[in-house]
């Protein structure tokens, strides 16, 4: 049967809240960090256009219904022809992204800096957080947990007789690492340097946007979307409407 512990106040003082404080200062020392060694870059213009392009695709499609059938099927056109349509990418002039970022030194580069400021301030933190906090009882969850979770909550503490509910000093780091992108989030802003989730996806999902791959399926959307008036008659109930007002 799990035992119950009575959690020293000294921890609290001394473990929990410093703990934490730590962390979010070391978290916007990071995006201080970060900041500076961004390399300020010249977007590319046909990036931009092509993001634009597929911007406006986009809002085309969501208010369809709401142009004509005859307006919508000449912005169809112009967006799908497959001759000189803005949608349109031939075969040949498909970018590689990855060909592109090995061809580029400072997009390597930045790459390598923002792979650089996750790593490196993760693993100092990690060995400080070891060496200061480790082996303590930190917290106790207010609700109920089951095995699965001793793990997750209680790492560095090897007793199995201890409740699944109280959690470890080391274990509260981790919950402050991924836990604190909603502070974060409104202290230095949405776009912020500190969300590791978001740069471990982008890490695993590739080395980079393809827009010709974007475009396409764009276009694709676009070809399938079909026209539904959703204005039938609208300009013979707007003309009653003025009618009734002037009369």
């Amino acid at each position: 049967m799990a035992e119950d512990l009575v959690l020293d106040t000294a921890i609290r003082d001394w473990v929990l809240i410093p703990l934490s404080v730590v962390m979010v200062l070391i978290g916007v020392l990071r995006h201080i960090v970060s900041k500076l060694m961004r390399s300020s870059q010249t977007p590319d213009a046909k990036i931009v256009r092509e993001g634009q392009v597929m911007l406006r695709a986009r809002n085309l499609r969501t208010a369809a219904n709401f142009i004509p059938s005859k307006a919508f099927r000449a912005r169809k056109l112009y967006y799908c022809n497959e001759e000189n349509g803005l949608l349109f990418v031939p075969k040949g002039q498909a970018t590689n992204p990855q060909a592109q970022m090995f061809s580029d030194p400072n997009m390597a580069m930045d790459m390598m800096k923002k792979n650089l400021s996750m790593i490196i301030p993760q693993t100092l933190t990690f060995a400080f957080v070891n060496f200061f906090f480790s082996g303590f009882v930190a917290a106790k969850i207010p609700f109920p947990l089951t095995q699965r979770f001793r793990s997750m909550l209680q790492n560095g503490i090897d007793l199995s007789t201890v409740d699944v509910s109280y959690v470890s000093s080391r274990s509260w780091y981790f919950l402050n690492l991924f836990g604190l992108r909603g502070l974060f989030s409104l202290i230095l802003g949405e776009e912020n340097a500190v969300d590791d989730t978001q740069r471990m996806m982008q890490m695993g999902g590739g080395f980079g946007f393809d827009p010709s791959k974007g475009l396409s399926v764009e276009k694709d959307n676009l070809d399938i979307t079909q026209h539904d008036w959703a204005l039938p008659n609208f300009e013979h109930h707007a003309e009653d409407v003025l009618k009734k007002v002037v009369s």
